[in-house]
Parts: structure tokens; sequence; C-alpha cells
């Protein structure tokens, strides 16, 4: 058997690579090659070769199944955003989206909700946690909050199957116009992790969303925690001409994250379109 050539890169890094490119050789559930038979490709010990497998796999690239081996991981689910004069444009997401109702009640706002809601602290919201699947299989943990007295009548089955926006539009006079989301990296507890089938502190994207409808009236408040395996966001960026810069550009002089700043006199103004974790409502 032909051995990989010994570079100048760290043992673990080139373990990495090589296996990278298997994966980008093969499909979602492909096989990959035995632990023993990695190791004497690669010329390196069992635990530098299971360091680079256990980093692949916390990272959704593969997935090992006790007994059989290692696999591709399943391909991730993508949302694309597409700049729209400044904004982004959300078409569906991928994949046949579902829901299950974990919990469901009116309550008292509470302050930090209230503040999210525009609304006062004694104010009554529905408060909704489910768990959102793609072919049957567990992607977030969702929990919405609703001022009450916009949604009367709104029951757990209503949350359970279609598109949320779509109800509250033909069920409630609600037509949503605008949301601000952010997204930052962070890690599923226990109770998490159960319900998303994943170890227990995996990585996660965790999502805050504030939705306005036509009327300028907060209708949502929603984060939602992602599973870091099965998501990624990649953005494509289009430097065009000299221009003002406006919109996508950035509140920072036309600075884009990972781009570096324009020198003065030299405006870059950048068009970008952003696939991964964040999708619309279904």
């Amino acid at each position: 058997m032909t051995r990989t050539p010994r570079g100048t890169a760290p043992k673990r890094d080139r373990v990495r690579d090589h296996l990278l490119g298997l994966i980008e050789e093969r499909r979602p559930g492909d096989a990959i090659p035995s632990e023993r038979s990695l190791c004497a490709l690669l010329d390196v010990s069992r635990p530098t070769l299971r360091a680079a497998v256990d980093e692949l796999v916390s990272t959704g690239r593969l997935v090992r199944e006790h007994g059989r081996g290692m696999f591709v991981a399943p391909g991730k689910v993508t949302q694309e955003l597409l700049a729209d004069g400044g904004a982004f444009t959300v078409p569906p997401a991928a994949g046949a989206w579902s829901s299950r109702v974990l919990a469901f009640g009116v309550e008292a706002a509470g302050a930090r909700v209230g503040r999210k809601l525009r609304m006062s602290p004694a104010g009554r919201v529905v408060r909704v946690a489910r768990l959102r699947l793609v072919a049957s299989a567990p992607m977030a943990v969702e929990y919405l909050h609703l001022p009450a007295d916009l949604v009367p009548g709104l029951a757990p089955q209503d949350l359970a199957a279609g598109d949320l926006h779509d109800h509250l539009r033909d069920r409630h006079g609600i037509r949503v116009r605008e949301a601000v989301q952010a997204i930052e990296p962070t890690v599923v507890s226990e109770a998490e992790a159960a319900l998303l089938d994943v170890p227990p502190f995996s990585p996660a994207l965790l999502f805050e969303r504030i939705t306005t409808d036509e009327e300028r009236r907060v209708v949502e408040y929603c984060h939602s925690l992602y599973r870091g395996d099965r998501y990624r966001i990649v953005s494509r960026l289009t430097l065009g001409p000299a221009a003002p810069l406006t919109g996508a550009t950035g509140p920072h002089g036309g600075h884009h994250p990972g781009m570096p700043p324009t020198g003065p006199g030299t405006p870059r103004p950048l068009l970008a379109a952003t696939t991964g974790d964040v999708h619309a409502d279904h």
C-alpha cells in the first residue's frame, strides 16, 4: 500500500486534510476506511487519527456508528439570503420541515420578553416551545413569544403544521413585514441535547428574531437553538465598482466581516448572498 508522503504540517492537520478529501469524494452515508487502514496509510498513531476524526464528528462532517465504522455525515440544511436593496429576502429553506409542540401556554410577559415585544411586563403572551424537524430528524428547538391579544384562539395544533406567518395572516390578519435576526455560537444543554439527538454541550447556533408587521407592531419574539453539526453559513460576496456606501455595506464605512477595511477614497460596496442556518418559518 502506498503511504502518503510525510510533510511539514502537523500530523493531525495532515490526517484532517486527508479525511476532508475522502469526504469530498463521497456522498452522505458512504463509508470511510477503517481506523486501522487509515493509520497504516497515513503513518500515524491511533490517538492522532481519533483526534482528527473527533473534530470532524463534532463539526458534522463525519458520523460514527458503533460496531459499523465511520460514514460521511448527512448534508447540511441550507438557506439562502438574497440581497435586495440593502435588505435580505429569505426563500423557503431546503427540506421538508415539520414541528412538534413541546409546551404551550399563556402567561405574563415578564421584563425581558416585554422589552422585546415592546409591551408591559404584565401583558399576556403566548409562549410556545416546539421541536423543528427536517425529514423527521430533529434540527432545532424553538421558543416563540406572541402577544396574546393579537392571536386570540391560537391553539397548539396551529403551530404543529404549516407556516406560522401564513397562519398569522390568514387567521389573525397580521401581515409580517420585516425581522431583525441575530446569530451567535453556543452549546446545547443536556435537556436540549436529548431533544436534538446530539451529545450534551455539542456546538449549536443561537438565533434571536424580532418580527414586525405592516403596522410596525412587534408581533413575534423568537429564539431558537439549531444543531451546529447540520448547519453552516457561507457568504458569497460581490465587490462592485465604486459607488456610495449603502445598505449591504454595513455601518462601518464599508467593512464586511472577514474583509479588510478599504482605504480612503476607495469605497468597495459589497453585495452578499448567504447560505446556511437562517431559514424562513415553515
